[in-house]
């Protein structure tokens, strides 16, 4: 072989070499379906359920497209309990029984104890879209919040709570002397709001108040119209008392923090748009629902009526010092920083607040 004949093999293996490499720039990144399931232990019907669909897997793929990702997400949706019930879904998420869903954080005093400061803070706020939307950001912003949920294997990505509570009650209340001595259902945390006011706390389920009521175990209960409207609670406390305890942060969606971490990075940007979306979508469900029920209770039998002003204040100003009662207990956790920059937040949005916790005696 010729020297000459050697320098155009050489000088045409360089010539393909360099268009598969030309090649290789120009092909776009190879696209990727990723396979998640998203589940909950609670049934559609409920607002921060069904916006897990409506607004979450419904709409993923959509932004994917619309951004220019060739990246898809192939969903399963499967709630109402199928694959765990309500007290397993922090650890259904974590534990990848399913890669998303929802998660009931009102039921994780010990292990996200951070993510319960609204039922320490009551009458702060009625505001259930603001008071959630404050929650996401402290989340996005404090260390000691996400820690709570990634110690727990989840990235956390909405939060969802429900509105206000009142009291509905089988006797007329038209000052807090009409409480005292009375048997009033306020499960975990919402007993202390009614311990001070002479209320007797009992303790209880949504799905429990209606029977304990009928029976007299109890003379009434503390609770959201959201809930007490369907399960009928005014056929047996027909007595409905606006006081305005204050909107709540009950839980969040999450998702597996191992599933997250294979993500692409297109896919963890919708989700995480996504989360915010869903939080403000489902709120304002509850909210719409809220003033529905409200409305329909005098056409169903109930009287309502509203506390009186001052005996509102009066319950505000005789409550003990919950919040701090709350940092003490989680303090390690960063309780004291978690609940100084919730009411900033709170102050900073203009909302109407009837009592200042971080500033409480």
């Amino acid at each position: 072989m010729t020297n000459t004949t050697v320098k155009k093999q050489t000088f045409c293996k360089g010539l393909l070499s360099a268009a598969a490499l030309g090649l290789m720039i120009a092909t776009p990144a190879m696209s990727e379906t990723y396979n998640l399931t998203m589940a909950s232990s609670h049934p559609t019907v409920l607002p921060w359920v069904g916006q897990l669909s409506t607004t979450v897997v419904a709409k993923s793929n959509e932004r994917l497209e619309a951004m220019g990702s060739a990246d898809r997400i192939e969903w399963t949706e499967t709630y109402g309990g199928a694959l765990y019930g309500f007290k397993d879904t922090l650890e259904a998420v974590g534990d990848g029984l399913t890669d998303a869903g929802w998660v009931g954080t009102l039921w994780e005093g010990s292990k996200m104890p951070l993510q319960n400061i609204t039922y320490f803070t009551p009458f702060v706020s009625d505001d259930l879209v603001e008071t959630l939307k404050i929650m996401n950001t402290l989340h996005r912003e404090m260390p000691e919040l996400q820690a709570a949920w990634e110690d727990q294997n989840v990235v956390f990505l909405g939060a969802s709570g429900v509105e206000t509570y009142h009291l509905f009650t089988n006797f007329p209340v038209n000052s807090l002397a009409d409480l005292d001595g009375r048997k009033i259902i306020a499960p975990g945390p919402s007993a202390n709001w009614i311990k001070s006011v002479g209320a007797v706390p009992v303790n209880g389920a949504l799905p429990t108040y209606y029977n304990q009521i009928q029976t007299g175990v109890a003379d009434g209960v503390v609770v959201i119209i959201t809930g007490a409207f369907p399960n009928k609670h005014y056929e047996v406390a027909p007595y409905v008392t606006l006081v305005g305890l204050g909107a709540q942060m009950t839980g969040g969606l999450g998702i597996n923090k191992d599933v997250w971490d294979g993500l692409s990075d297109d896919v963890r940007a919708v989700l995480t748009e996504l989360g915010e979306e869903y939080t403000v979508a489902h709120a304002e469900e509850v909210m719409a629902r809220y003033d529905n029920f409200l409305a329909k209770l005098p056409e169903v039998g109930a009287t309502v009526s509203e506390l009186p002003a001052a005996d509102i204040q009066a319950w505000v100003d005789g409550l003990p010092n919950l919040a701090q009662d709350w940092v003490d207990a989680n303090a390690a956790d960063g309780a004291g920083a978690v609940l100084n920059a919730y009411m900033d937040k709170v102050k900073a949005a203009n909302l109407e607040t009837r009592i200042d916790w971080s500033a409480r005696e």
